[in-house]
């Protein structure tokens, strides 16, 4: 499982990389998970050796957000007097998130003939 996970933090520091050195308005983790898209489309043997730690990872994928929920605590003064347009941006992506998610999940079902 550590080379899985050796895999794994080598395409997110690839992507920190290429976005560093490209300049590109895209988190590195995410430019990572797009490379690791990519290498998992074109070389399918490669999900049996990071299942495990995908699915490892995964479980505990509740604590990853910790960090998030603290730095929103601590920085919850600088947002005092903007509580409508910070509610109105939460509701509103997540909206957004919803339908695009729902329209996606409807559009791979049609296309696996699932539906």
């Amino acid at each position: 499982m550590l080379a899985a996970f050796t895999i794994l933090l080598l395409f997110q520091c690839l992507g920190e990389g290429i976005v560093f050195l490209l300049k590109l308005p895209l988190p590195g983790p995410v430019a990572g998970m797009l490379l690791l898209m990519a290498a998992l489309l074109a070389w399918p043997p490669l999900e049996k050796r990071i299942e495990e730690a995908a699915n490892t990872l995964l479980s505990h994928l509740s604590l990853l957000f910790v960090p998030a929920g603290v730095g929103i605590v601590a920085t919850a003064a600088s947002g005092s007097g903007h509580w409508f347009a910070i509610l109105a941006a939460l509701v509103a992506s997540t909206a957004l998130t919803l339908a695009v998610t729902g329209l996606l999940l409807r559009g791979l079902g049609k296309k696996g003939g699932d539906a």
